[in-house]
């Protein structure tokens, strides 16, 4: 972003008129650059075969900058790993900035190397985005709308409603990270040991999930609602009960620490490097094995299994030997936290 002579995003940068294209063509593109994007034609033409999943999203975060991570890495790692949870591999993706009159450049320089980097972790391309300037007050700083598309590979059949009873649950790593991350940097709250963001593409973990196993029924990245409502969601979809046991919950002691003092549940708290897996028992253990392989997800462990008691509902074995129901996010625990 240094080829500016401005210091901040001009309502006329999204005049459409020269200001515009600079920022286009200095600020996006040559971090960005590839055959499909540099064209600059209003949309990008590509090949594809094979059945395509197709997402979107929105990212709102606030702040923007936060312990391991920000808005651009955030945007990409998410609409990477929506596609991911359905067992595509992740191909192309379209980023929209609606941006706040008054943004520093450096700032935006800084985000869109995250998202180069980001995407080059995912191995996917940015093919074609949009930019709109707004009016100071008129948004909060910066919003990034995203698309993506991927191809499922043959014989893969993914999704929330396809748990069976038997099926036994992993999740990748330690929860709750993001979301305590995101808030103690707004909030100015200083812990004993830095909570840094989770946030990371998972495509290739899911990957080499698939290689191992083609008896994975569900995926599932827990972002907003944290895993208690990912949990909710499996059993809703599929008719079935899930008992999880507390102590097979690998929560780091910082975030135990920080949800106790903020009064908050670790189980609801948001995720966004983090997946959960409902996969046959008899493929449990391998797929476990190649997880922990994995740089995210070394710490990957078996959390509960699927039943065909309690349909619909979720419950925890706590650490006394008791039962609780664990029920659905209500409202917002934390909100503008992706």
């Amino acid at each position: 972003m240094r080829a500016f002579n401005e210091e901040k995003i001009l309502l006329a940068h999204g005049s459409g008129g020269k200001l515009g294209h600079d920022l286009v063509e200095k600020g996006f593109v040559p971090a960005f650059d590839n055959p499909l994007l540099s064209k600059l034609d209003d949309s990008a033409v590509f090949e594809a075969r094979g059945r395509l999943a197709f997402t979107t999203d929105s990212y709102i975060v606030t702040p923007i900058f936060f312990p391991g991570g920000d808005i651009g890495k955030l945007a990409v790692c998410g609409t990477v790993n929506d596609l991911a949870m359905s067992g595509a591999v992740p191909l192309y993706l379209s980023l929209s900035f609606i941006i706040e009159e008054g943004f520093l450049l450096s700032d935006l320089g800084k985000i869109v190397n995250s998202i180069k980097d980001a995407a080059e972790e995912a191995g996917v391309k940015i093919i074609t985005g949009d930019t709109k300037v707004v009016n100071k007050g008129s948004v909060d700083k910066l919003f990034i709308n995203t698309a993506g598309v991927g191809v499922v590979p043959h014989g893969v059949e993914i999704s929330g409603s396809n748990a069976k009873p038997g099926d036994t649950l992993i999740l990748s790593g330690p929860p709750g990270h993001h979301g305590i991350a995101v808030m103690s940097e707004r909030e100015g709250l200083k812990f004993a040991t830095q909570v840094k963001s989770d946030c990371a593409p998972l495509n290739r973990l899911v990957a080499e999930m698939l290689e191992v196993s083609g008896d994975i029924h569900c995926l599932r990245d827990p972002t907003r609602g944290g895993l208690a409502t990912t949990l909710n969601e499996f059993a809703a979809q599929s008719g079935v009960g899930i008992l999880i046991y507390e102590d097979w919950i690998p929560v780091r002691d910082e975030v135990q620490a920080a949800c106790e003092m903020l009064g908050f549940d670790p189980l609801y708290v948001a995720n966004e490097g983090r997946l959960v897996a409902a996969v046959a028992p008899d493929d449990a253990e391998k797929v476990l094995k190649q997880m922990r392989q994995n740089k995210y997800g070394t710490e990957a462990a078996i959390i509960g299994d699927v039943r065909e008691e309690h349909p619909g509902k979720v419950v925890m074995r706590t650490r006394l030997g008791a039962s609780r129901i664990v029920d659905m996010l209500v409202g917002e625990l934390l909100p503008r936290i992706c």
